[in-house]
Parts: C-alpha cells; structure tokens; sequence
C-alpha cells in the first residue's frame, strides 16, 4: 500500500496487521476483523444515513452488513492529501455469488426475502429532526425536499419512469430519422423500434389499471427500503460452502454489502433487479426463474400487486432503452462495434425475456 493510504488507515483507530490490493479497494486485515477500504462515492449526510441504515440491520440481527467504521475524529468519511474521500467497512472472508450454481442464487434470493422483512426506516431516536411527522407529511402530499438528510429519498414513481424512456426512445428514433448516413447500429434500432415501442406503451397502459399505486404509497408510507443495488456482486457466500434450494448445510451465513444506493421503494425492485440480472446469464430459464419467484415467496410471500410490478417491469424493454440512450449521448460521428453488439444483444434478450414473460405472468401482446 502506498503511503498515502497508510496515511489514511491512520486515521482510524485501529491496528493494521496487512493489506492487501484487489479491485478499486485494500482488504485490511485489522485487529478487529477483516475490513475494506474503497473510494466513498457518497456525501458525508449520505454516508450518515448509511451507517443508521446498517446498524439497524446489525441491531435487529442481520449482522452480515459492510458497516463503516468512524474514524479517531467520529467522521464517516476519511480524506487523503489529494483529496480522495474513502471509507473503511467491516468485510467479510467467502466469496461472491456464482450466477452459475443455482444453489448460490436461490441461497441470495432467500437472502433478500430475509433482508426485506427488516428494511424499514426507523428515524433515530436521538434525532430531533426525525419525527413521525416527517412521515406523515411525506404521505400527505407524496413528495419530499431534496436536502433533508434525516431521510432516505423516495424512488422514482414507475409511471414517471415509463413516460421518460418511453420519451427517451422516441427521440432517439426522430434523430436516426433524420440522419443522412446510417450505419448497421441504425438500421438495427429502426428494424426493432415498432416492436419495443409496442411493449413499452403495453407496459404503461398495464401500470395505469395495476396494484402500483397504491402499492408505491403503502412503500413510501412504511418507510420501506430497497437495497438499489442488489446483485451477486454484493453478496458474498460462506468460504467452501455451497447453497442448495433448501439453504445452508452450516452455521455460516450470507453477507450483504454495497448499500449505498438504499431509498424508500417497493421493495421487489431489489427482486425484479436481481432476477433480470440472473436470467439474462440463463437465456431466460422459465424453470430456473420460476423457482427463484418461489424461494422469496416461502419467505416473504408475494402479494397480486408485486407480482404485477415484477411482470410490468419485465415488459419494459429496459435493455434496448438504455443501449439507445447510451448511443444518444455519445459522439456519434464513429459508433464502435462494440455498440452494435450491445444493441443486437439487448434485442435476444427482450424476445427470450418475453417468452418468459408469457410463461411465468401469462401475457401476452
């Protein structure tokens, strides 16, 4: 480790026993455990509410969770000569999830079904500013100010959601319209848009006779949280331990990390994230997802309306909308192959997603 970064693990108030390098981090091995130094892509007020987040959860016995670790002057965030911000987390020895074995991701989807039951916002006792009014008045008029930090946000509402993309992707057809030369990524975009516009404007009208408002009231209402972020990336099995559809043949459990991006929402957000994130690696198993739908219900039984949520989301096509967006807003004098790929990519993906669709949520266009 480099002496700066030796600077900043001197700011805490720990013992340094080693270091050791890996992707944008520093594992620590400390007198206090196994610990993780990375980058903070948060503000301090953010970083506050995360550290209230996780010790919650490790109160109510989710202990798994990357808490931060204050530093010797009780900041959250730690900052180097160059200006650098980090944050030091407990970690946790194992490893990630392997989308491959279906007992690894059924073990995190059973996972997130316990993490739900215990994600709410509970306002700090200690806090003058977090008072049940808050919520209230947050439930009154279905909005929120930007810069009161004694809050988690409110996510975006999925109508809201629909109508940008749905924006989004029309002006990027009138642009490629409007082009002289057109490339193959082009001529790949208008050969499909008809067809994705189809299942977008599908999606809307759904969502329009669906449980989702009332189901995105009842979230902000309860103070229900989302991860933001919930992939096999941030869940890390027990070391040499292998997940079967029944859980852990050990003591050992799962740890959650990389909570950042945490805000009152529904809840199977985390779930439809997780489960597109899954079955984009399987082709779309209908049998594989079905039983992941199923190993979150055993726990945290699915109502009608978040099954609508998952299936409207699922219609979406979110895929084709983010490579054409993505294409929006580059220099578009040279589009790579790259792109091309990625657009050819995404349009398999929503025709397996849709066969899915129809065989899981019986729709059908």
């Amino acid at each position: 480790m480099r002496e700066y970064e030796l600077e900043i693990l001197n700011q805490y108030d720990i013992e340094i026993i080693s270091t050791r390098k890996v992707r944008g981090a520093f594992f620590c091995e400390t007198n206090e455990g196994l610990m993780l130094l990375k980058e903070a892509g948060i503000s301090d007020g953010r970083a506050l509410l995360l550290y209230q987040l996780l010790r919650q959860l490790s109160g109510s016995g989710y202990e798994n969770v990357d808490l931060p670790i204050f530093t010797k002057e009780q900041e959250l965030i730690s900052t180097s000569r160059d200006g650098t911000r980090y944050m030091l987390k407990h970690w946790f020895g194992g490893r990630e999830c392997d989308v491959r074995r279906e007992g690894d991701v059924l073990e995190a989807v059973r996972n997130l079904s316990l993490l739900h039951q215990k994600m709410r916002w509970e306002p700090d006792p200690e806090d003058d500013a977090a008072d049940p009014a808050t919520g209230e008045a947050l439930c009154e008029d279905g909005t929120q100010a930007a810069e009161n930090v004694k809050m988690p946000p409110a996510g975006r509402h999925l109508k809201e959601e629909f109508l940008c993309h749905t924006r989004e992707l029309k002006k990027v057809r009138a642009f490629i319209r409007k082009r002289r030369n057109k490339g193959k990524f082009e001529a790949l975009f208008l050969q499909h848009f008809e067809k994705m516009i189809r299942l977008a404007t599908r999606a809307a009208e759904q969502l329009e006779t669906s449980g989702y408002e009332t189901l995105y009231e009842q979230s902000i209402c309860g103070k229900r949280l989302v991860h933001g972020d919930y992939n096999y990336h941030n869940v890390l099995m027990p070391a040499g331990v292998h997940g079967t559809s029944d859980g852990w043949g050990c003591r050992e459990r799962v740890a959650t990390t990389g909570f950042e991006h945490f805000r009152m929402d529904v809840q199977v957000l985390d779930l439809y994230y997780f489960l597109r994130k899954v079955m984009e690696k399987h082709h779309w198993d209908v049998k594989f997802g079905d039983a992941m739908l199923e190993m979150y219900s055993r726990i945290r039984p699915l109502s009608q309306a978040e099954i609508e949520y998952i299936s409207l989301k699922l219609i979406y096509p979110e895929k084709f909308w983010k490579v054409a967006n993505a294409y929006y807003q580059s220099n578009k004098a040279w589009i790579p192959e790259k792109s091309v790929e990625k657009l050819e990519t995404a349009i398999r993906q929503t025709e397996e997603k849709m066969r899915f669709v129809e065989q899981i949520f019986a729709f059908h266009l």
